[in-house]
């Protein structure tokens, strides 16, 4: 025999009720203060990125002033510091040259190095034996577009800080290196909001420790019993971001140097949160099976050289030839999007 209760039955379910009304304040008030959390972890992570770019700005400051107090070649002769002022462009391009390489600069000048809008200029590098030359040229971008920029002039002291050009990359190529580039600036571009990344053909190998050999590095006991060199960029041509070019500025009296540069770059990245880009499309071959092929079938490479000679063959006579058979065409770059 059941007993039916109303006056419990409505009892009990009123207390269900409040029961499941107070589980769904809980979780309410419980997705409210995970949402309150994710915002204060997205306010503090804004800050902390807001403070590193400060003290990234002060430091790189601080060392430009260092250097206008330590004499800097930077003021011209009218007492106006005009390659100081600041100009935000997209990449800026070093070309590593050397006085008696005339005939390798005039062959870069009338192949790849466009014509008109963009300015170049020279700096002397003090160097061992001969002294060498920076060509450097400056892209610009503006709705969608490239604007003229104005010439810069100045020694090595200037232009070895390269971040005293305002720009997203920072690139280095030697002059026997052939560059499409509308590749390389679509490539860029697809990196352009990284802040630590690294762009290259990432190699590695066996340290040379026997005297009279070329790339001899006289530190080879460093790199412990392996003897091999840790992953870096190839020295023909490689990229920095800008973060990057600002850390190398300001800690640069205290960065170690070994004999080859390629391999101080890469040193100097080890222990940093770095992003390392190996993009084989840097490091193209000049046979007809590589560079030619691929610029055929429309996937041109954006730099291309002989591994046997560590650039072009005979580049001062061969650039022609393999501009003709590798370039992207001379209006690629001007019709290239940013």
């Amino acid at each position: 025999m059941v007993i039916c209760d109303k006056d419990v039955s409505v009892r009990t379910g009123t207390i269900l009720s409040r029961v499941s009304q107070t589980r769904d304040v809980i979780k309410m008030s419980k997705m409210h203060l995970e949402l309150k959390a994710v915002r204060i972890i997205h306010t503090f992570s804004t800050l902390d990125k807001t403070v590193s770019s400060l003290e990234r700005q002060l430091a790189a400051a601080r060392a430009a002033k260092a250097d206008t107090e330590e004499g800097s070649p930077m003021v011209t002769k009218s007492g106006t510091k005009d390659l100081n002022e600041s100009r935000r462009v997209f990449f800026v391009m070093g070309i590593i040259t050397a006085l008696r390489n005339r005939k390798r600069r005039n062959s870069i000048r009338e192949t790849w190095m466009p014509q008109g809008l963009i300015q170049y200029s020279f700096g002397i590098l003090p160097g061992k034996g001969c002294s060498q030359v920076f060509i450097l040229f400056e892209v610009i971008v503006l709705r969608g577009g490239i604007k003229e920029v104005g010439e810069r002039e100045g020694n090595y002291n200037s232009i070895r800080h390269r971040t005293q050009w305002d720009a997203d990359f920072y690139l280095k190529v030697d002059d026997d290196v052939h560059v499409n580039l509308g590749v390389v600036s679509s490539t860029l571009a697809r990196y352009r909001h990284e802040p630590h990344v690294y762009i290259g053909c990432m190699k590695s190998g066996p340290v040379v420790a026997q005297k009279g050999i070329k790339y001899r590095e006289p530190e080879y006991w460093k790199f412990g019993e392996g003897n091999k060199y840790f992953r870096h960029a190839t020295g023909q041509i490689y990229a920095i971001s800008k973060d990057l070019a600002t850390y190398i500025l300001v800690n640069r009296h205290i960065l170690h140097r070994y004999a080859n540069e390629d391999v101080s770059l890469g040193s100097w990245f080890i222990g940093l949160d770095v992003e390392h880009i190996d993009d084989r499309s840097l490091c193209c071959g000049t046979t007809p099976h590589d560079c030619e092929w691929k610029a055929k079938s429309g996937n041109h490479c954006s730099a291309s050289f002989d591994w046997s000679c560590s650039g072009i063959c005979k580049s001062s006579v061969r650039m022609k030839e393999v501009h003709q058979r590798c370039g992207e065409g001379d209006q690629a770059i001007w019709d290239t999007s940013f």
